[in-house]
């Protein structure tokens, strides 16, 4: 088994320091904590800072707290104060932890906050250099270390690298405000596999790198430099056999029995978050003082246990987002408490494990709206725990939870009648229907815990790394260049296929803005000048834009997909006997489209109309061809058309003219004992096709196609070509 390293912000293991006195113990977080219960499973290392700044300890404390926690198979990284100020409680809870939640008002842009933020993934960085191999997996987690994937890729191009996201990713419309965004996005991209906990996440990721790094996807598969990048949804489970099999616990039955002897006569609801302003506490706290004002006839009979673990205390919105759960939590008891009844009880600290539990086994309703939160692994814990299978959830719709926790009372966190109404609901829940419901969902947390999401997530990385391996294979690389070499100068009637958009020229938005630059015209011109040779641009593009480009040098062409050919000494003719009439009946549903796409234009052909829509807003884009697609399938059907999708344009022509027909005549014309051929997207897959088995073909950007080999970009078929003509 490979080993496994999992980096982390924190370790699973915290440090502190009273008196003089170093103290280790397990660490409160979500994140760690989750993680802990599998990762000693394997041969693994974690790796993250102990949560003690490095101007703390003296050198002989660092090296006692390094000893102690490499026993527990963890290496720690310093974070001197400054670090923490900057990249911990800056960047990382200043500006990515409001912004991912959706609360751009709190956000701060401060460049020191992101410079310490790349200093500080540095460091990371450089401590994992010194002990990762390319035989190991690496797992980074959380928002803390977004920039550490590519580090690790640049040093490491053959390593296995994971990522996974525990808050949400915001969409594109939010996410955009961050400064760095271009610079984050890439550094997430250096991982093979990127995870989130609900596909709302990944397809707001998806926005993003297509509208900020020009990234498409196919079904989440992304292709970076000739690499696969998946990106895919691995909903977070918990210790599910942990926390139901805790009524085993002495301390457990103990604390069970206080808590409903301390409450006995009364409904217990229970809220458990950390103080943190996406949690919707202060919204909970409004619905349950409403829920009192509208059912007065539950006086004396509820009690709300309203726990708030401390967090985050030295930032100025969380002391005031205490002031408010303070003043509020006065406020409701003020109003409703008798002599002998409070309505609630807060508690303004961290639980053990055992007393937790014991308060999810005693309460009859657990209520956890959250205003925004990436998993929420505090309704699952409540569900494990339930093991009489009675007891009500009411949940927040904007928990990635409830996505996999349909059963429970879902709710929108900010209407609080909606919540008021789901506190009574619960409250009068016949007995058999809170088994019925918790049963499904108890089931489901069962088969998908916190191992069976670790073991997804690390074999489907392993997928990804076998698919990029075959993707290596197909590489043309330096022995398979060799080869095409030596082959190329042996022969004697050669022939060469080159595709012209996307191939030796990158795409544009503005079709007209892509003529043959020096360079590329050079490359062109010396291959032509071998008369051993035979250069065939096969393009999409019309016979008289190609003429005009690339007519003075001596090269043959493919027009309009296949409808006109040319060779070099001869005039144009066409393959088959075509007429344009139909685009008149056509034009105006294009027209009406490109209207409502701004951005979006028409090209027309001799025989054919192109819809492009590469300079229009990629999300209306996709809508917009959607509809288009459907609107003209239907149509062509009389007119013996074909409506063909490719990237990012829509082309409707006639049936039975392509690239693989148009090349036979070459073919069986020259006779060739060298074929090389190099194309981009689906137009060139006919091509590649029709040609012979031992022929070289080339597909630009790799994915799954006919042709034998892959290259990386047009960058490096001008290199490729440069090299065969002489030029380098």
């Amino acid at each position: 088994m490979r080993r496994l390293i999992i980096v982390s912000n924190r370790l699973p293991i915290s440090v502190s320091k009273r008196g003089g006195k170093l103290s280790f113990k397990k660490s409160a977080g979500g994140v760690a904590t989750g993680l802990a219960s599998f990762y000693r499973e394997y041969d693994s290392l974690w790796v993250g800072w102990p949560g003690i700044a490095s101007d703390n300890l003296t050198v002989g404390e660092k090296k006692e707290v390094e000893e102690k926690l490499l026993k527990e198979n963890c290496v720690p990284i310093f974070l001197s104060q400054r670090e923490i100020d900057n990249y911990y409680l800056g960047f990382c809870n200043r500006t990515l932890w409001p912004l991912f939640h959706y609360f751009t008002q709190y956000a701060e842009y401060s460049k020191s906050f992101w410079v310490y933020y790349k200093r500080s993934n540095q460091n990371f960085y450089n401590a994992l250099q010194k002990i990762v191999s390319r035989q190991d997996i690496v797992w980074v987690h959380d928002y803390h270390l977004m920039l550490l994937p590519s580090m690790l890729r640049k040093a490491l191009p053959e390593i296995s690298i994971g990522f996974f996201l525990h808050i949400p990713f915001p969409s594109f419309e939010v996410f955009r405000f961050l400064p760095p965004r271009k610079e984050i996005l890439e550094g997430v991209l250096g991982a093979d596999l990127i995870g989130f906990h609900d596909y709302d996440y990944v397809r707001h990721f998806l926005s993003s790198i297509r509208r900020i790094a020009a990234l498409e996807n196919t079904l989440g598969n992304i292709t970076i430099n000739n690499r696969l990048v998946k990106a895919d949804v691995f909903p977070m489970g918990i210790d599910y056999e942990r926390f139901s099999g805790a009524s085993s616990i002495r301390q457990v039955r103990r604390s069970i029995d206080r808590f409903l002897k301390q409450f006995e006569g009364m409904k217990i609801i229970l809220s458990v978050d950390r103080l943190d302003y996406t949690k919707g506490i202060i919204q909970r706290l409004l619905a349950y003082e409403l829920f009192l004002k509208k059912f007065p006839e539950y006086t004396g009979k509820v009690v709300l246990i309203l726990v708030a673990v401390p967090s985050r205390t030295a930032m100025e919105h969380y002391r005031t987002l205490k002031r408010s759960v303070d003043e509020l939590v006065g406020r409701i008891n003020g109003e409703f408490s008798t002599m002998d009844w409070t309505p609630v009880v807060y508690l303004y600290r961290f639980l053990s494990f055992e007393r937790l539990n014991a308060m999810y086994r005693a309460s009859d309703i657990a209520l956890i709206t959250p205003l925004r939160d990436g998993m929420n692994l505090i309704a699952k814990e409540f569900i494990a725990s339930r093991d009489n299978g009675d007891g009500v959830l009411i949940l927040s719709e904007m928990a990635g939870a409830a996505k996999e926790l349909g059963e429970a009372l879902i709710i929108n966190p900010n209407n609080i009648d909606e919540m008021a109404a789901a506190i009574k609901l619960a409250l009068s829940m016949p007995q058999a229907e809170q088994l019925k419901r918790n049963r499904i969902m108890q089931e489901r947390l069962k088969r998908y815990n916190v191992g069976r999401w670790a073991r997804d997530f690390l074999d489907r990385l392993l997928w990804v790394k076998k698919r990029q391996q075959e993707a290596v294979a197909r590489a043309f690389n330096r022995n398979l260049k060799k080869l095409l070499f030596a082959n190329y100068k042996g022969s004697k009637r050669r022939l060469i296929f080159l595709d012209y958009d996307g191939t030796l020229v990158p795409f544009a938005t503005d079709i007209k803005s892509v003529r043959p630059d020096k360079e590329l015209l050079s490359i062109l011109q010396h291959l032509a000048e071998d008369t051993r040779n035979e250069i065939v641009v096969t393009s999409g593009r019309d016979r008289k834009t190609l003429e005009n480009w690339l007519g003075k040098i001596r090269l043959s062409f493919i027009a309009e997909h296949g409808v006109w050919l040319k060779r070099h000494s001869e005039e144009w003719k066409m393959t088959e006997a075509l007429s344009g009439d139909w685009k008149s009946e056509i034009m105006p549903i294009l027209e009406f489209y490109t209207d409502r796409t701004p951005g979006a234009k028409i090209e027309e052909k001799d025989f054919s109309l192109v819809w492009h829509y590469r300079g229009a807003d990629p999300d209306l884009a996709e809508v917009r061809a959607t509809e288009l697609r459907e609107s003209l399938i239907n149509l062509v059907a009389n007119l013996d058309l074909e409506v063909l999708t490719g990237n990012k344009v829509i082309e409707i022509k006639n049936p039975g003219v392509d690239k693989g027909k148009a090349i036979t005549k070459w073919l069986l014309e020259n006779k060739p004992d060298f074929i090389l051929a190099i194309g981009d997207d689906w137009t060139d897959e006919e091509m590649f096709k029709a040609l012979p088995d031992w022929a070289y073909s080339i597909k630009v950007r790799g994915g799954i196609s006919s042709a034998r080999f892959s290259i990386e970009s047009y960058a490096k078929v001008r290199i490729l070509l440069k090299e065969l003509g002489g030029l380098s």
